[in-house]
């Protein structure tokens, strides 16, 4: 049981997305009542545990991917959740250790635990807020202090539009931090698929984040391809999770797996 500051704002009353996912992936940060809402979301769906466990393989290839092969140094983590193994700063630091990393959350259980693993890494740092309120993101002191919107940096967005609403207009946000961008920049998106490539009751276990602090929109590929408007893809394009430029092979039943999409793309 994680322990937090009797200050931090930390709804415990209701189920977090972030603190269920960093169940899914077997982590400590997160609540009973996290737990056991994750546990009716297993039961409905089992499949969901791989899933999460395929969107963190993702993270870990596009941001090798991005330090190695494309150069960039400076990477924006939107929705990043819960720390666990194999962060985004891990990965990159890696390859070189003065990548910068600035992580952005509104969870504050999220927010506490970046806060605490970072305490001692200059080049990397956590911010809380919104990531709809890109003021309050693109104009934190230390979003101004560690990356340099005149130069190419990597914007993350790994499954956290889901968690945007269409009433939000999430393709506006997406273009808002695409327009704070400069020319070799990249946009990551992962997304969580609709019902029809989920099995068994997926409406069910959808239903149940409604009573959550934050309500699941699930999409289809053509939706999270049209994301990246104004990006060109960098191959494959918008697939499977599982099958974006993977370690090793990947079988068609593994790639079905991942019950989403991911994709990246380049800013002409």
């Amino acid at each position: 049981m994680p322990e937090y500051d009797e200050q931090d704002p930390v709804d415990i009353s209701r189920p977090n997305p972030a603190r269920m996912y960093d169940y899914y992936l077997g982590g400590a940060h997160n609540f009973a009542v996290d737990r056991e809402a994750a546990d009716r979301v297993l039961a409905i769906l089992p499949e969901t545990r791989e899933f999460a466990m395929r969107n963190r393989e993702f993270l870990q290839r596009v941001v090798r991917f991005l330090a190695v092969e494309a150069g960039i140094t400076q990477f924006l983590d939107l929705g990043s959740g819960i720390p666990t193994a194999g962060n985004v700063h891990e990965v990159v630091q890696a390859v070189h250790p003065d990548n910068r990393v600035v992580y952005v959350d509104h969870e504050p259980v999220a927010v506490a635990q970046s806060q605490r693993l970072l305490a001692d890494n200059p080049y990397t740092a956590v911010v809380h807020a919104d990531i709809r309120d890109h003021e309050t993101v693109l104009n934190h002191p230390e979003t101004r202090r560690l990356l340099d919107f005149s130069q190419p940096l990597a914007v993350l967005m790994l499954q956290v539009l889901p968690f945007i609403p269409d009433t939000d207009d999430p393709a506006g946000v997406v273009a808002t931090y695409r327009d704070m961008c400069v020319s070799g920049s990249y946009l990551a998106v992962a997304h969580s698929l609709s019902f029809d490539y989920w099995p068994g009751a997926v409406a069910e276990a959808v239903e149940m984040y409604t009573k959550s602090t934050h309500p699941l929109n699930l999409r289809t590929p053509d939706q999270v391809a049209a994301f990246f408007d104004g990006y060109d893809l960098v191959d494959p394009g918008v697939v499977f999770t599982a099958v974006w430029r993977p370690d090793k092979p990947v079988s068609d039943e593994e790639a079905i797996s991942s019950r989403a999409v991911a994709g990246l793309g380049v800013l002409p």
